[in-house]
């Protein structure tokens, strides 16, 4: 079930102290910490109804916030019936926001460190089966025998989502550079634009290869510039082309469920660990800031060795 939208930010009905401040906070995200536009926007909106939410209990100042101020905002969210996973966001939002003003000397005392949140829902993501993953790239090949250089590059991005768990994001945003076929690894920009190196095997770089070779040149166009992948009219391709091409690929797969390239991401995570790479080397592959994350994945391993167990052992 996905996020519940960030409340307006409600800059209209602020005072001008509390405006500056939320701006100054929006450059923030955007320029020192180089998040991604829908992540300024999110966390703009959270602490644009907070401030609001504060406003409205008779502060006019980011000084006089306090703890009971952050939590009475979270409160009448969950009134408001916010999924927990919402509220989760939102707390965390308020505490970076707080560490924020202390660290510029706008407040006294980081008062959001003090600041709990509701635990999310914990769902295991569903992913493909080793087999699942193996049609849905033999298929795509065998349509891209005559899909011309739409389906070599359809193919090259199937098995670099698969072979690298990257983000969406991440493969829309590489450059032809990023790809280093000597090594066969590829230069991956995530989350604040930190970088790291990610290592695919060689039926990702033969269709890479394929894709650059004989597909690429033909829908390039002046504009183009360095992308690697690029969509039906030569400028680089975006997310929403590639998450309809996954979706629509997966469905041709019997049985399988249905995935984004999220899903493909936790597809790729799972099958390293079920092969037997340790937790640290996939943290690393995957760009996880916590292992915390990275752990999860472990619970799905988990899952379907009980699956085996149950259905293969005679004491089960």
């Amino acid at each position: 079930m996905p996020a519940d939208p960030a409340p307006p930010a409600a800059e209209d009905d602020l005072p001008e102290s509390l405006t500056r401040v939320l701006g100054d906070y929006e450059r923030h995200l955007r320029s020192e910490r180089n998040l991604a536009p829908h992540t300024v926007t999110a966390y703009s909106g959270d602490i644009g109804g907070l401030l609001d939410h504060a406003h409205r209990l008779g502060f006019d100042d980011v000084a006089d916030l306090d703890l009971r101020t952050l939590r009475s905002w979270l409160a009448k969210q969950q009134t408001m019936g916010r999924s927990r996973t919402t509220l989760a966001r939102r707390a965390t939002a308020a505490r970076v926001f707080t560490a924020w003003l202390a660290r510029t000397g706008r407040i006294a005392t980081d008062v959001g460190s003090a600041l709990g949140s509701p635990k999310p829902h914990q769902t295991l993501p569903s992913v493909l089966r080793v087999d699942e993953a193996r049609e849905l790239i033999a298929a795509a090949t065998a349509l891209a025998d005559d899909g011309g250089p739409v389906g070599l590059r359809d193919v090259a991005m199937l098995e670099l989502l698969y072979a690298t768990g990257m983000r969406v994001g991440e493969l829309c945003g590489l450059d032809v550079d990023d790809v280093d076929r000597d090594r066969n690894v590829v230069r991956v920009f995530g989350k604040g634009r930190k970088e790291r190196m990610v290592p695919f095997g060689q039926p990702a770089a033969a269709a890479v290869d394929a894709w650059l070779v004989r597909g690429r040149s033909q829908l390039a166009r002046p504009g183009s510039g360095p992308a690697l992948f690029l969509g039906a009219r030569g400028g680089r391709i975006d997310q929403r082309a590639v998450r309809t091409l996954v979706h629509r690929r997966i469905a041709d797969v019997p049985g399988a469920p249905d995935l984004g390239p999220h899903g493909l991401r936790h597809t790729a995570a799972t099958h390293l660990l079920e092969g037997g790479a340790d937790l640290r080397s996939v943290q690393e592959l995957l760009g996880h800031a916590s292992l915390a994350t990275t752990q999860r994945y472990t619970h799905v391993t988990t899952d379907r060795l009980r699956r085996a167990y149950q259905q293969a052992h005679p004491r089960a």
